[in-house]
């Protein structure tokens, strides 16, 4: 199936048949990030006195339950629910299921004994910057254990530049754009998110999402997937679409 879209003044067609899967898969340990010191996914049959929800034990079905952190099993979409009391649900607020989205890749610098994302690194791209923002950090194996290694993460003003230029949704494939270890100041979220000041409660930030290594810098249509699940954060899936010029 094909799509045609319009933006400043240019046509495009896209093939949906054709998706880039920029996610993780959530149980399988081949294609599960971890960070913040999860447990892996946990998904086993249920059990009920004698009764196992398994065909291979007797049942007519397969009848199993899953258990999994969103902020720390893999790819997954937060609103600003993860820093405020009220623990507001990413379910309530995101609704840009489709839109244009920059990808571009940055290089980590060394600071201070940490790798940091600088705001001019991303300004010497020159982007064109859409509603949609994904960004990849270095070239980290995959798939890891973030827990206990202080990864690379955004320089707060990054963030800020981002929510002043209008971007809503930004992705990247770190565990946080914040320093692991902040005491617990979180300057890169509440930069983006205007909280508590100007609170800005449609805009997203996904994480630990797992962009291709073929997958070329540019503008593409994309189709974030959330779970509804009712919680701050969800296990997301970011699907990108080339955009062919007419």
């Amino acid at each position: 199936m094909y799509i045609q879209l319009g933006r400043k003044g240019h046509r495009y067609e896209v093939d949906l048949s054709q998706p880039i899967d920029c996610s993780s898969t959530f149980g399988n340990v081949k294609r599960e990030p971890r960070a913040w010191h999860s447990a892996p996914v946990s998904i086993s049959p249920v059990k009920v006195d004698e009764w196992v929800g398994a065909v291979k034990e007797g049942a007519p079905v397969n009848f199993f339950s899953v258990q999994l952190n969103p902020h720390g099993n893999g790819t997954h979409t937060e609103c600003f629910g993860h820093i405020s009391p009220e623990q507001h649900k990413v379910n309530d607020y995101f609704k840009d299921y489709h839109g244009f989205c920059t990808f571009i890749r940055i290089s980590s610098r060394e600071h201070e004994g940490d790798r940091v994302v600088f705001l001019e690194d991303l300004e010497k791209k020159k982007l064109n910057l859409a509603k949609f923002i994904a960004i990849q950090v270095d070239a980290d194996p995959f798939p890891q254990d973030f827990s206990g290694a202080n990864a690379a993460y955004f320089q707060a003003d990054l963030l800020a530049y981002l929510a002043e230029k209008g971007v809503k949704h930004f992705i990247t494939n770190l565990p946080s754009v914040d320093r692991e270890e902040d005491e617990g100041a979180l300057a890169a979220h509440h930069a983006f998110w205007k909280y508590p000041a100007a609170t800005r409660e449609e805009a997203t930030i996904t994480e630990l999402a797992v962009f291709p290594k073929s997958l070329k810098e540019g503008e593409y249509f994309i189709n974030l997937q959330v779970a509804p699940l009712h919680n701050d954060a969800s296990p997301s899936r970011p699907l990108l679409y080339r955009l062919e010029k007419l």
